[in-house]
C-alpha cells in the first residue's frame, strides 16, 4: 500500500505551480539547477510536501 505525502492538491495544479514558479525565476534571469527540478518532480508527484520542497531548497543555498 503506498501513501501520498501531499493529499490537499493534485498533481496538475501541484505541476501548474512549479511551472509557473520556474517561469517567473526565468523572467528574473535565473536558471533551476538539476537538483532542484529533481525536487520538484517530488513535489508534482505528491512524494513531498511544499514545506518539503522549500527546506530542500533553503538547504541547498545555505539559506537554512
Amino acid at each position: 500500500m503506498s501513501t501520498s505525502t501531499v493529499t490537499a492538491t493534485t498533481a496538475a495544479e501541484r505541476e501548474l505551480r512549479v511551472a509557473e514558479a520556474i517561469h517567473s525565476g526565468e523572467m528574473e534571469g535565473l536558471q533551476v539547477d538539476p537538483a532542484t527540478r529533481a525536487d520538484a518532480q517530488e513535489y508534482v508527484a505528491g512524494r513531498i510536501s511544499s514545506d518539503e520542497l522549500v527546506e530542500r531548497a533553503r538547504a541547498r543555498y545555505g539559506l537554512g
